[in-house]
């Protein structure tokens, strides 16, 4: 039997990787008076839910998808956040 699980993945820049949208919001912000921002990076924000085994297999499943598809671990990290979905579906 397989639980469904829901997935929140975060991606961001690695911090050694200069992230220019960033730089254009900051600048952005800046010139709308927002003097006070001191640094922004931008990322991306993932979410998804599958079907699995276990807890663990499902992490195993997500950690390979961001490594192959969903970041470039080159120049991203990323982390998730994992939950077990009930029965109804919450």
């Amino acid at each position: 039997m397989t639980q469904t699980y829901h997935a929140q993945i975060y991606v961001t820049l690695r911090p050694s990787v200069l992230d220019p949208a960033g730089t254009a919001v900051q600048s952005g912000l800046k010139h709308m008076g927002y003097e006070n921002v001191a640094q922004i990076r931008i990322g991306k924000y993932v979410e998804l839910t599958l079907e699995a085994a276990s807890e663990d297999v499902a992490r195993e499943q997500i950690d390979r998808m961001c490594d192959q598809l969903l970041a470039n671990p080159v120049i991203e990290n990323y982390r998730f956040d994992l939950q077990a979905m009930s029965m109804s579906g919450e």
